[in-house]
């Protein structure tokens, strides 16, 4: 092997890439070395499982492809994914003890996809239980740390799939967004994450917490290296997944390093309001102003409904997961309580003891939002008003073609620091939710550093199939800023 000037942690996707193509690597070597740093980092908590053995003869099989010409388009790069999709190699848990120990017979779609594009899987990502949270604190195992000041939170629920990017224990990683689980901890570790347009990727083999609302998406350093990975991540699935769009691949490469020039970028004044903190605020409009220098115009634009997203999805998202979580009873796989007297005892005993108390809380909401006599109250007013929410973006995209604000009101808080109160957590995802109950494709871009030193992210949002655009703008500002290449100290 040639010598690389630069060690394979310091590389993203594309170098990578060019790096196991032209023999500067091979693909042992290089999984080798982010399983050794997994390893020595394992106390920020990011893996949930590792499998050198299994990792190793992926490697192989991938240089083998390498040296005989049939490599896939991201042949022998490592990447880990979060522990909500399913996978032969590596157990499944959903962050829940509910799910300990269990080992799937067959891989989730983007699974598959993405070792079809020659990736190497490193293991299992933490993530908070069920993908219920917006810290990685509800994780069943151990909370995940954030690198940049280990007292605080990663974010979630892809807190692990953040944590593994930023501490540079995998170039890539795959996440899911239900209401902001990608781009929120992408924000508060430093990193580039994207949630594409719902229905994009499918969701087969996906842990269902919120199917109207759950989709997979890439987390990585650049904007370049989510297009590399979303390109081979998304396309229809519809024999397995009902949600999966009738959508042709797509190569979200193509129009990276087009010019902004005239490129409207709406900036909603419900985002900019007195609950954002003023180290948020700065360095998102720092950002813009950048934009502005590369030729796109602001455009003020509003979302009226900003507010009413968060009682809106904490109806419509728990009552999805009562639905979703009551297939975990004890009978046919997962946890089962050791003594019981019926079978009704059975169930009450292995639902108190297998999910934690967030989801407990949750699972609550959602059966008493759809019970007889609440039904029409609470989840078919949240519906109507989450079509609203959905209009008023199409209103705001008549005016702009994209829309950017922060993607969460403050940076990471302290460990432990939103204590016993979920609410202060659902307050943290008021920016996130509109997108997502919406179904539009969002992402977080870094935009410098706040309060403690710690990352601010910038939200971008298209309209629907717009993803190629929004990495687009989040390519040219990487380009004029070096915000994403910074990396915490001592790592």
């Amino acid at each position: 092997m040639q010598t690389v000037h630069h060690a394979p942690h310091d590389l993203g996707v594309a170098k990578l890439v060019a790096a196991l193509r032209q023999g500067e690597l091979s693909a042992v070597e290089t999984a080798q070395h982010f399983l050794k740093r997994a390893q020595a980092q394992a106390d920020l908590g990011a893996f949930l499982a590792l499998d050198e053995e299994v990792t190793i003869a992926q490697a192989r099989a991938a240089d083998a492809r390498l040296a005989d010409g049939t490599a896939g388009p991201l042949e022998g790069v490592p990447l880990a994914h979060k522990d909500i999709f399913v996978t032969r190699d590596f157990p499944t848990t959903a962050g829940s003890k509910m799910l300990k120990d269990y080992r799937s017979p067959f891989d989730a779609t983007v699974v598959q996809k993405l070792a079809a594009a020659g990736m190497v899987t490193l293991g299992k990502l933490n993530c908070d239980e069920f993908a219920m949270g917006s810290s990685n604190e509800n994780s069943a195992f151990h909370p995940a740390l954030n690198p940049w000041d280990r007292t605080r939170v990663p974010g979630g629920s892809s807190g692990g799939s953040a944590v593994a990017v930023a501490a540079r224990l995998a170039p890539a990683v795959t996440g899911t967004d239900t209401g902001g689980s990608i781009r929120q901890p992408a924000s508060f570790c430093g990193i580039t994450g994207i949630k594409p347009t719902y229905g994009r990727a499918s969701r087969y083999g996906m842990v269902a917490f919120a199917s109207s609302l759950d989709q997979a998406g890439p987390m990585a350093r650049s904007a370049e290296d989510c297009a590399l990975l979303l390109s081979s991540m998304c396309g229809p699935d519809p024999d397995r997944d009902s949600t999966s769009l009738d959508r042709c691949e797509e190569d979200f490469t193509r129009s990276l390093n087009d010019s902004l020039e005239g490129l409207r970028i709406g900036v909603p004044s419900e985002f900019f309001g007195t609950g954002l903190a003023d180290d948020v605020r700065a360095a998102v409009e720092a950002c813009l102003k950048v934009y502005e220098g590369l030729g796109a115009k602001l455009v003020p634009i509003s979302l009226p409904r900003t507010e009413l997203s968060i009682p809106v999805y904490y109806i419509i998202a728990p009552a999805e997961a009562s639905s979703n979580l009551s297939r975990f009873d004890g009978v046919k796989f997962g946890h089962r309580a050791d003594e019981y007297t019926d079978l009704v005892d059975m169930y009450r005993k292995t639902r108190a003891e297998g999910f934690g108390d967030e989801v407990k809380r949750r699972i609550m909401i959602g059966t008493y939002v759809l019970s007889h006599g609440y039904y029409d109250a609470y989840y078919l007013q949240a519906q109507k008003i989450r079509r609203m929410i959905a209009d008023d973006f199409q209103q705001a995209f008549r005016d702009c073609d994209l829309i950017a604000g922060p993607v969460a009101p403050t940076v990471a808080w302290k460990l432990g620091g939103h204590g016993n109160d979920p609410l202060a957590d659902y307050l943290a995802d008021i920016f996130t939710l509109p997108a997502s109950l919406a179904g539009l494709p969002g992402m977080s871009v870094p935009a410098g550093f706040g309060e403690g030193g710690m990352p601010v992210g910038l939200q971008l949002i298209g309209n629907y199939f717009s993803e190629a655009r929004l990495l687009n703008a989040a390519h040219r500002l990487q380009q004029a800023t070096d915000f994403h290449s910074r990396k915490p100290e001592g790592l």
